[in-house]
Order: structure tokens, then sequence, then C-alpha cells
């Protein structure tokens, strides 16, 4: 077997123009460099003279075609997007003529980064190719895409190519990519060189981190409103932002009038009674590579929902978790984890001296979860130090699964809102590993307690729900800690200060 590194354009859209592979050919165990669509691949017969070989190599790259804007660029065309009307998503009422009339109007607007899904273990694919067959071993979402795109590849009919759906450590949706582009690449790569040998292409975490897929970059704008009795009676929402599925085998499914559904969903179907609603989306034409990433759209969508719902509830005086009820009475799922995890929370009691709480619920692949963290702030440093979870998940088949897959997504989530974000400066990505794309260390992980609804609904998912209320549970928590909110991603970005 051979080990192959591949050299990737340094921008987005970028091919390879020319490249001299003399020096890296003199690098002790390199055998072959090839190029391929996907770019310079270096094969050698152990990782570290494929990574010094490719180190050595000397590319000259084609940038005209490429992404050039940076991160604080492409947000500044959005919040211009932002100023006028998109394709409307949802129209409940005239939300323009009860804002108009409300007591109370509160206006926020929401930024969220580009996410990397930064699994601990590496990307990788191996791949063994002959004229008649082609046999490949990886961690794999869509192996039935994975097979036919390396079938595509190799000129061979799906029936000849075996694939070997390896235990990952761990996706959350990387390796679900459309193009199937971990295969593909190994595929391009064994194919280059006759498939004299079997050839691993690896993904170095810089590799993945940098010139990977990633979760969208979003706005949203929302102004809500409540009438003097303190109810809420009326909601525009905008959101501006990249369509994961356009351009996609799944596009023809998911994408309906123009709206592709994981820009919106979450806030397409709001649960809230909210008698006056308009929901709208402008869909933005950006050449980062985008992908589903833990929870999709719900990841934003919660976010910016869950906090307005708590401002909402200050700006009439309710408390958070009797102003949501009143407003769910139609959704007795939702109102039913929220109760249970309030009362197992203890919403209402005394907290221990420094801590403050927030709660926050929400619906994602018709699973219902609610969520009160309790944290303590410091210096301007903030720490988690509990998350009571209440999920409903209908009949639960293995209870232990749907725990260990709260207090993973809780883990997941916390890392992403309290620190991450891919950022980008003349199209180039200023992250590259850990120390500067901080996952949640284990030092900061809280407490956990799952409580699981008792049901006999259909068994839903239990894989991503967990993420999406964690991070306005915090927010909201924070806000009741300093009086601040937090509506830009992550929490790091923010400066909170002596509080």
């Amino acid at each position: 077997m051979l080990t192959a590194l591949i050299a990737r354009p340094p921008l987005f859209g970028a091919t390879v123009k020319s490249f001299d592979p003399a020096p890296a050919l003199a690098i002790a165990g390199v055998t072959d460099v090839v190029q391929t669509p996907r770019g310079v691949a270096v094969l050698a017969e152990n990782f570290w003279a494929a990574s010094q070989g490719r180190e050595a190599l000397t590319i000259e790259w084609d940038e005209e075609p490429a992404e050039a804007r940076g991160s604080a660029e492409m947000m500044a065309e959005y919040k211009a997007l932002a100023d006028g009307p998109g394709t409307v998503v949802r129209q409940d009422g005239d939300a323009g003529a009860s804002l108009a009339a409300a007591d109370k109007v509160i206006e926020a607007e929401f930024e969220f980064p580009f996410l990397a899904h930064a699994p601990m273990e590496p990307l990788n694919c191996v791949v063994r190719l002959d004229a008649d067959s082609c046999e490949i071993w990886t961690g794999s979402q869509l192996p039935t895409v994975d097979q036919g795109a390396a079938a595509a590849i190799a000129g061979l009919p799906p029936e000849k190519v075996t694939v070997h759906t390896m235990l990952a450590g761990g996706s959350f949706g990387r390796r679900a990519t459309p193009i199937a582009d971990m295969v593909s690449e190994g595929v391009m790569v064994a194919k280059a060189i006759g498939g004299r040998a079997p050839v691993k292409v690896l993904w170095t975490r810089e590799d993945d981190v940098q010139g990977g897929y990633y979760r969208p970059m979003y706005l949203h704008r929302v102004r809500a409103g409540v009438d003097a009795s303190g109810s809420v009676v009326g909601w525009q929402h905008r959101i501006v932002g990249q369509s994961i599925l356009r351009d996609t085998p799944f596009a023809e499914a998911f994408i309906k009038n123009g709206i592709d559904v994981t820009s919106v969903e979450g806030v397409s179907t709001m649960p809230y009674a909210v008698p006056n609603l308009s929901v709208d989306l402008h869909t933005t034409d950006v050449r980062v590579p985008v992908l589903w990433w833990r929870s999709v759209g719900h990841t934003h969508t919660a976010y910016a929902m869950e906090t307005m719902i708590d401002e909402l509830a200050q700006a009439a005086g309710r408390d958070p978790v009797e102003f949501r009820l009143a407003m769910l009475q139609d959704h007795p799922r939702h109102a039913g984890v929220l109760r249970l995890a309030a009362e197992k929370a203890g919403w209402g009691t005394p907290l221990p001296a420094g801590r403050s709480r927030g709660i926050a619920v929400h619906e994602s692949f018709n699973s219902y979860v609610a969520q009160v963290a309790e944290v303590s702030v410091a210096d301007g440093a903030i720490r988690v130090e509990r998350v009571v979870c209440a999920v409903d998940c209908g009949l639960p088949i293995n209870p232990d699964v749907i725990v260990a897959q709260m207090e993973g997504g809780i883990g997941y989530g916390l890392g992403a809102v309290l620190h991450d974000a891919i950022t980008l400066d003349g199209g180039r990505v200023e992250q590259s590993n850990f120390h500067d794309y901080v996952p949640l260390r284990i030092e900061e992980m809280p407490a956990v307690e799952a409580h699981i609804v008792p049901s006999t609904e259909p068994p839903t998912g239990v894989g991503e729900p967990g993420v999406p209320p964690v991070g306005p549970a915090v927010a909201n928590a924070v806000f009741a800690a300093t009086g601040r909110r937090i509506r830009v991603l992550p929490f790091d970005r923010n400066d909170l200060g002596s509080v």
C-alpha cells in the first residue's frame, strides 16, 4: 500500500496551472507525483515521506476563478442583502402592521460563522483498484453515494465496487459529501498510477480545517414585538446564507421554489403561536464548499429563535418558561420537554452564588429537546457548570444510547458556540488545527443530566437534536448573569469585560 497526500488549492475554486514534481520525487520514499482534478498527489511508502514530498512541491495555481473574499467582506454583503426582502418562506397574517402597532419591539441581528466538523480521527480512505473491480475501506455516512462516485471514476458498474464501511472516529456530517470527496480522491489517485498498488489517501487535520467542507456562514435579522398584555403579536425573520444543497443530487428533492429547506428549518416550522409571522430567505453565491454539520440548519435557527424568545419574555416582564408554555398550547411535546427540563433543573429555585440559568427548547429530526444551562461568568470568562436536558424521541429503544447522544451533542455544540469559527482572509482559511479551532476541552465539559420522556410514539432521531438548544440556553443564562445579549458567535468574539 502507498500513502497519498494531496496538495489542494489555497483558494476555493483555484486549479493547478503547472507544477514541478522533481523536488518531491527527490525525497526518499516518494514513489509518484500525479495530478488529479483535486490537485497534485504525492505517493510514498509512508506518511512522513508523502508529507515531506508534498511540502517540497512547487505548484503554480490559477486563482482567477477562485473565491477571494474574506469573511468580513462576505458578512458586509449579507447585511446589505438583508436590507431588502428575500424569497418568502412563510407568511402568516401581517407582521409589518402588527409590529407597527406593538407596545414594545425588539430588533436583533445574529451572525453565525463558518464551522468545521473537526472530527478527531483524520479523514482517510483506502482504495484497491484493478481492471475489473474496485475495493474501498473508509468511514462513510453515504456508502451508496460513495460506491456510485467510485464506479463513475473507475469506469466500472456499481456492482463491481465494494465499499467496506469502517467504524469512524467522528463524522458529524463530514463523511457524507454529495460528491464523495474522500472516496473520489482515493479512486482518482489509484487510477492515476494504474492501480499498481492499494492507495491510502489521508487528509491531515490542516487539510480538512483549511480545505474541507463547512457549516455555512449565516446572518439572521429579526424584529418581533409584544402588546401591552405581554403577548407576542408579530415576528419578522430574514435569513441570509449559502445553500448546502444547491448543485447537488439532493437539490430537486429539498429545494422548493428556490428555498433550501436546510437554510430555514426550525424557523419555517416555528411552533410558537405568533399570529403574524413572516420568514424570508436570501441565498448567497459563495464558492466556499459547505455541507451539513451536526443538526444542519437548526444550528443557527434555534439560536436566533430561542434567544429572541427570551428577549421578548424580558420585554413582557414574564418568566421565560411560562412565556414559552403560553405559546405552545398546540404543541404538547415541546411543552412536555420544557416542563420536564425546568422541573429537573429546579427552575425558579435559588442557585449557588455566582450562577445563573437559561433555558431553550427546540425540535429537530422529529425529536424534541429542552435544556437548562447553569453558567458562571468571572472576569469575562464563561463557564458552563451544568446542563439539564429533557428529550422526547418517541419510544425509547436504547436509553443508554439516547443519554450518550444528548451528552455528546451538548459537548459538541458547546465547543462551537463558545470558541469556534472558520474565518477567511482574502479567500484563505485562517485556522489550521486544534490550537486555533478549539473543540470543547474535557475540563470545560459541564455536568449533564439527561431525562427521557416516556412515550409510545414512533422512535425518532437522537444523534443531532441535542446540539441546537445548548447554545441559546447558555446565551440566555449569560444574559441572566451579565445583562448582555450575545448575537455574534462564537461567544469568544464578545468582550464581557470584567463581569
